[in-house]
């Protein structure tokens, strides 16, 4: 079976800097993955390189079977589900919420002259009440909590029904409630063999829904460990990305993370 992902010795170089440096990561059917390290760690690239956004300086990236320079670009994003910051700041904060969502079926963002069937009407308002936005489809775009717009984000993302979905950092700027919100709608979908392949990057593993299968942990800009989430998320593997002295706990199906305690006075 061909793997959904197959990044192969990829390398993005910007000048004299190196953003991601040999990296070498497969993401095969049914998985759904948490992309993991510091601030400049190299997520966000990775997540553009898996989107078909950005092309390898160096080394092979194949996505859903096809490898990029070989492929065209814009047949292929259709398949490829994206919620992004950089993706939301091109939503006219004048459009409506189910135009938000409904846009992605031609890949734009901002409805001007054309038109949807019904089929599309219909799925644009189911995914906005799978992930419990449904009330809002009437309002601006610009006028939606920080937490909302994620939400609306995600629906609009799942519109083409895509093979792979790559959300990235979702729940930065939430609250705690909006947070929990969030994280809940993401378990739901980890855990309906219909979604898509899933592939989340985060700064904090508390922001790690249930049900999530695998974990990529990135240091500067080099894979530092990939695998089975229960076997790479650990206290010695995740201190070792963030350079700092970490605990790692779960308790029922969530993963906390915090600084270790530092020896007490005449302890070795």
């Amino acid at each position: 079976m061909t793997d959904v992902l197959d990044l192969q010795s990829v390398t993005i170089r910007r000048g004299t800097t190196t953003i991601l440096d040999q990296v070498t990561w497969t993401v095969g059917e049914g998985e759904r993955w948490v992309v993991l390290g510091r601030n400049g760690a190299g997520k966000t690239t990775m997540l553009q390189v898996a989107s078909g956004r950005m092309h390898p300086t160096s080394g092979t990236a194949d996505l859903l079977g096809e490898r990029l320079g070989r492929v065209d670009v814009f047949e292929l994003r259709p398949r490829i589900g994206l919620a992004s910051a950089v993706l939301a700041e091109r939503i006219p904060a004048g459009e409506v919420v189910r135009d938000v969502v409904l846009t992605a079926a031609y890949g734009v963002t901002g409805r001007w002259r054309e038109r949807y069937e019904e089929l599309d009407e219909a799925r644009a308002t189911d995914l906005l009440t799978a992930f419990g936005v449904a009330h809002l489809a009437d309002r601006y775009f610009g006028t939606l909590s920080e937490g909302e717009r994620k939400r609306v984000q995600i629906a609009r993302a799942l519109m083409t029904d895509p093979e792979l979905l790559l959300l990235d950092e979702p729940a930065a700027g939430l609250d705690l409630g909006g947070r929990e919100e969030l994280v809940a709608a993401l378990s739901e979908l980890a855990a309906d063999p219909a979604s898509p392949v899933l592939v989340l990057v985060t700064h904090h593993v508390e922001e790690i829904p249930p049900g999530f299968t695998h974990l990529l942990l990135l240091r500067q800009g080099r894979v530092f460990a990939a695998g089975p989430i229960e076997q790479v998320l650990t206290s010695q593997t995740l201190s070792g990305a963030f350079d700092l002295d970490l605990v790692v706990e779960r308790s029922a199906d969530r993963w906390f993370a915090r600084a270790g305690a530092p020896a007490r006075a005449g302890q070795h």
